[in-house]
């Protein structure tokens, strides 16, 4: 690839190659502002400055164009992927920007171990195995994992623990699990169950059910009843699954995906078909200028859910669509050799297919009417808020803070953030707090304001209308502090203190500079506001300290000393038996394992009783 870089005047025009790639445009500030991708560079850009361009979105992109960066590709193919990957990555302005889809689950096999092991799984695909899915949520992966879990019983636990069993474990005893850890299972018939869940995942249900009826009708004639009576319990399971998944299915493995425009937002609503199974729905709300078609804000969602990188998803045989996208031909073209197998993206007419689609197209609607009021009542709330502030101006950005512990142990702040649509979850921050005094809620909020504010000052990042604390006078006073120190004092703090008998609607205002708190009747649209922030921001940090405390107390004490790696860890273990035989032995007694002279061996008995 070649990178050629000019300022977009007319020299710079009739020079650019005519050859595919893609093309970035550049504001004053050196922004990406939009990434597009052409069969002809040339043409394309030279199209941008004709003066005969009728939307008045691309005549104000082109009004802010500085620069322009060119890639040179091989094919419109691999422009096609670069400028997908580029968009995700860079979210320009003009271009339409779906949420990072890396976060859709599937269900892994794992392929290294003598006793393969089906889990759920979510992030890069690059380990070893197969990967069933995606699906739209952790919901419908787990429920699909659990029912091959009740017909096949195949293990779940991690290798470490599946190593080190001695004696079957719950799963096998509720009878999701044939326990292969302590040999319960002949190797021969569980590879037997393995191969049987991949068809099952892949909707081979007729042929499960024949290699099944062979092992039944063998085991009832040499008298096995109870292995008899499993085998025809799993028969009739898969058929009343198959019944349940034939009903509606426009086919066996295909995604219907529509897209519904409606007051400058849009929803693309998809269902997933795997095995002849929905897994279900998930409706995505783009990040776009006004005035956007249908068509191009689906052909977006096509490239940037299916073409990128690590996120990229796997690809069914078959979509089908509410609008035929531009570039159709092109995209099946880069989805077939991604596949190794053709794709097809249909618009139907009629049949089932057409059916979901129209149901996908109706549950796209009602999910933008969702939206649509969700944000109306979040900004009908801010400006209640700006008004009871006493500015008149509705609030476009507030960030709220809290601190969660427990006994003083693995202290964590967070700041959310919301806007006019409601929460900003991309922009919330967790921060781990270190070096104050145990339990110390003051200088654990002088130090998550400190942090926060100096990194959005030197990163030019933006700045809040309104800053909420969850606390009262001691928690205002310390985040009062922390912004003076760093030479912030323009900024609006609130602190919400609990009321008496701690009931929401009862909170008490605490505003800086002023002796009074301020009180907002409980059905005031301002005060639910203030308490949805609260909530979120006291679950945001909860949740974080949790997480930090349960790692903590996973961690070995040895793991905390200096001068104590893996090695010399793993050999006191082994000499002593275990952490309880380290803890219970002297000085002298740890200077006798290898590798640990008299000076370490004091500081690990010094560690473990708090010498």
């Amino acid at each position: 690839m070649l990178n050629l870089r000019s300022n977009s005047d007319q020299g710079f025009r009739k020079t650019v190659t005519s050859r595919p790639g893609v093309y970035r445009m550049l504001n004053a500030d050196q922004e990406v502002i939009y990434v597009g991708k052409a069969a002809n560079l040339k043409k394309r850009i030279t199209s941008y400055f004709t003066g005969r361009e009728p939307s008045p979105k691309t005549r104000s992109m082109v009004a802010q164009i500085r620069d322009i960066l060119v890639t040179v590709t091989r094919t419109e193919g691999e422009a096609l992927l670069l400028e997908s990957d580029l968009i995700k990555e860079l979210k320009p302005r003009y271009n339409i920007v779906f949420r990072d889809d890396k976060s859709y689950p599937f269900l892994h096999l794992s392929s290294v171990q003598d006793v393969p092991r089906l889990s759920f799984h979510r992030g890069s695909r690059r380990g070893s195995g197969r990967y069933f899915g995606p699906f739209p949520g952790a919901g419908a992966a787990r429920r699909t994992l659990n029912l091959v879990q009740k017909l096949f019983r195949l293990r779940q636990c991690d290798d470490s623990y599946f190593r080190n069993r001695t004696r079957p474990c719950l799963q096998h005893q509720i009878q999701r699990c044939s326990a292969p850890c302590v040999g319960f299972i002949e190797p021969e018939e569980y590879r037997r169950d393995v191969e049987h869940a991949v068809m099952f995942l892949e909707g081979r249900n007729e042929e499960i059910i024949e290699a099944l009826n062979g092992p039944m009708r063998r085991a009832a004639e040499t008298l096995e009843f109870e292995r008899a009576a499993h085998y025809r319990d799993q028969i009739a399971s898969l058929r009343r699954i198959q019944e349940e998944r034939h009903v509606a299915a426009p086919e066996n493995e295909c995604d219907v995906i529509a897209c519904v425009v409606r007051d400058g937002q849009a929803c693309i609503q998809a269902f997933y078909f795997r095995g002849g199974r929905n897994l279900g729905n998930r409706a995505s709300f783009p990040r776009h200028e006004a005035a956007e078609s249908d068509d191009r804000i689906l052909a977006a969602f096509l490239t940037q859910h299916y073409l990128t990188g690590r996120g990229r998803n796997q690809v069914p045989a078959r979509i089908y669509v509410s609008h035929l996208p531009p570039g159709r031909a092109l995209l099946e073209k880069v989805l077939s050799g991604d596949r190794r197998a053709r794709v097809r993206i249909v618009r139907p007419i009629r049949g089932k297919a057409a059916a979901w689609v129209r149901l996908a197209r109706e549950n796209a609607a009602l999910a933008l009417a969702q939206h649509l009021s969700i944000g109306q009542r979040s900004a009908f709330r801010l400006a209640a808020l700006g008004n009871a502030l006493g500015g008149g101006n509705a609030l476009e950005r507030i960030e709220c803070f809290d601190v969660s512990h427990t006994s003083g142990e693995a202290t964590v702040a967070s700041c959310v953030v919301f806007g006019p649509g409601g929460a900003l979850k991309g922009e919330y921050r967790r921060f781990n707090i270190e070096g104050i005094a145990p339990g110390d809620d003051y200088a654990a909020m002088r130090q998550a304001i400190e942090r926060r504010y100096a990194r959005t000052a030197s990163e030019q990042g933006k700045w809040p209308d309104l800053i909420l604390i969850d606390g009262g006078k001691g928690q205002v006073s310390a985040a009062e502090a922390a912004l003076r120190g760093l030479k912030v004092d323009d900024l609006k703090l609130i602190g919400v203190a609990k009321g008496p008998a701690r009931r929401p609607g009862q909170e008490r205002l605490v505003l800086t500079g002023s002796g009074q708190p301020l009180r907002l009747d409980p059905d005031n649209p301002a005060l639910h506001l203030i308490q949805e922030i609260r909530d979120e921001a006291h679950r945001f940090a909860i949740t974080g300290h949790r997480s930090r405390r349960s790692r903590r107390r996973r961690e070995s004490p040895l793991q905390q000393i200096d001068g104590i790696g893996s090695r010399r860890r793993q050999s006191l273990l082994r000499h002593f038996g275990g952490l309880q035989g380290v803890e219970r032995a002297g000085v002298e007694e740890l200077a006798k394992v290898p590798g640990i002279n008299k000076n370490l061996a004091q500081r690990i008995y010094s560690a473990l009783h708090g010498g």
